[in-house]
C-alpha cells in the first residue's frame, strides 16, 4: 500500500494460459495485498476468462473488483473514447493511494492489453509505479499438451499474429524452425490449405484454452477446416 499522498501501484499480473495451478507464487502475493482486481472483459456483462482462473484465489467479497471493458472494434474514435475511461477508472483507485492487479491471461508483456493500459497509465499519470508480474504463455503451455519442444539448440522460433497475408505467413514458416500462429481463430480456413501446399500440414498442431477446463487439441489441423474456433486458439508449426 502506497504511503500517505502516494499514488498507489498499477500491477500487470500474468495469470497463465488457464489451469490456475500454474498461477505464480508472486502473482498470488499481489492479487492478495493489492486491494483492487481489475479484470478484462470485451463487453458489459461478459464473463472474464483472465478472471475465471484467478477466482480460486481471490475473495471477492474482500476486493474492489473493476471489471474493464474492451469493445473488439477497430474504430479509432471508439477505441480512443474507451481507452481513455478505463484510465481514468483506474485512476480513481490509484489516486486514494490503492494498489490495483489487472490480470491478464498469459504473461503481461506479450501480446497483451496490459502493454497498451500501461504506456496510457504512464502519459496521463506519470507519478504511478507500474510493475509487471511475469505469468506462463499459451505457447510455452501449448509445447507442454502437444509434447513438442518449441526450440531445441541453434533451431529459430518466430511468435506471429495469424493474418491473410500469405506472403508473410510463407516467409515465416521458411525461416524458422518453428512458428506459434496466435489469434488464428479466424484464418484457420486460409492457414491450412497454406500449409498443405508447402508440405507442413503434418507438422501443425492446434490447441484452443490450453490447459483449461476447456482445453481442446488437435494434431490433425483438417480437421479444424470449416469450424468456428474459439478466440483464444494458437497454432504451433514446429518443422
Amino acid at each position: 500500500m502506497a504511503q500517505a499522498g502516494e499514488s498507489g501501484s498499477l500491477y500487470g499480473v500474468g495469470v497463465g494460459p488457464g489451469d490456475p495451478e500454474l498461477l505464480t507464487i508472486k502473482a498470488y502475493k499481489v492479487l492478495r495485498q493489492c486491494p483492487v482486481i481489475a479484470y478484462p472483459k470485451r463487453r458489459e456483462g461478459s464473463k472474464s476468462y483472465a478472471l475465471e482462473i484467478v477466482e480460486l484465489y481471490v475473495d471477492t467479497t474482500e476486493k474492489e473488483m473493476l471489471g474493464l471493458v474492451f469493445p473488439m472494434t477497430k474504430d479509432p474514435d471508439v477505441l480512443a473514447q474507451q481507452w481513455q475511461q478505463t484510465v481514468d477508472c483506474l485512476w480513481e483507485h490509484l489516486c486514494l493511494g490503492q494498489d490495483v492487479a489487472f490480470v491478464t491471461e498469459g504473461d503481461p508483456m506479450l501480446y497483451s492489453t496490459f502493454i497498451h493500459m500501461s504506456r496510457l497509465v504512464q502519459q496521463c499519470h506519470p507519478q504511478v509505479p507500474i510493475r509487471s508480474i511475469p505469468g506462463v504463455s499459451s505457447m510455452n503451455a501449448a509445447a507442454s499438451a502437444f509434447g513438442v519442444p518449441l526450440a531445441d539448440g541453434n533451431q529459430t522460433i518466430a511468435i506471429v499474429p495469424a493474418t491473410g497475408d500469405a506472403e508473410k505467413t510463407r516467409r515465416m514458416l521458411l525461416d524458422n524452425d518453428c512458428v506459434v500462429f496466435i489469434k488464428v481463430a479466424k484464418v484457420l480456413d486460409f492457414m491450412i490449405p497454406l500449409l498443405s501446399d508447402m508440405g507442413l500440414l503434418d507438422k501443425a498442431m492446434v490447441g484452443t484454452r490450453v490447459t483449461s477446463k476447456d482445453e481442446v487439441l488437435w494434431r490433425n489441423v483438417s480437421d479444424v477446416y470449416g469450424t468456428e474456433m474459439n478466440y483464444l486458439t494458437l497454432m504451433v508449426v514446429k518443422k
